[in-house]
């Protein structure tokens, strides 16, 4: 009997633990349907924020470089997983984060310049004890599994009068989720 006890208690911990927040940790929004963003990227995931504290988040959307009260997270559609960041100084990367806030979104995804979009706020702000960053960029990637650049892409960037940015390095939220750094600890309820 005690056993079972002993057992139901270890479940009913992990399940717990798999669900409360620390600060820096990464919340990663899943979508039901797939968008422009899943389409060329991992998974179904489009957008990242970084935990402040147990009730707000930094992030990078459409309105720029912005805190947000976690609850406001929760009413959208989709749901987030929780990633929490290997080696991360939490106050030191937070630190960094909120250095970038009031910078206007990158709707083009571009690097080297003033805008931030919300993978590469989590790439510039999370570092070690040491301050080194612990995201690399990667390739950006505008394609799809056949490898073509798909149509919305080619479009989005004909209009804004410049050629796709495909393999200029940058990052993107789903790749973010799958790296060795992050160890995903469970879905935001």
């Amino acid at each position: 009997m005690a056993r079972r006890w002993f057992a139901n208690l270890a479940v009913v911990m992990l399940l717990a633990s798999c669900q409360s927040l620390s600060t820096g940790d990464l919340l990663f929004h899943v979508v039901a349907k797939g968008n422009a963003i899943t389409d060329v990227t991992p998974g179904m995931i489009d957008h990242v924020a970084i935990v402040i504290c147990k009730d707000s988040v930094i992030e990078a959307v459409g309105r720029g470089v912005k805190t947000t009260p976690l609850d406001s997270l929760r009413r959208q559609e989709g749901y987030y997983i929780i990633g929490r960041v290997r080696r991360a100084d939490p106050t030191r990367s937070i630190a960094n984060a909120r250095q970038y806030l009031g910078r206007p979104y990158d709707r083009l995804y571009l690097p080297d310049n003033d805008a931030i979009y919300c993978s590469e706020l989590v790439q510039f702000a999370m570092v070690d004890r040491d301050g080194n960053r612990l995201f690399a960029p990667i390739a950006m990637s505008f394609h799809d599994a056949s490898g073509r650049i798909t149509p919305y892409w080619q479009q989005f960037y004909k209009e804004q009068g410049m050629e796709v940015p495909e393999g200029w390095p940058g990052s993107n939220p789903g790749e973010l989720s799958q790296r060795s750094e992050v160890h995903i600890k469970g879905r935001l309820r």
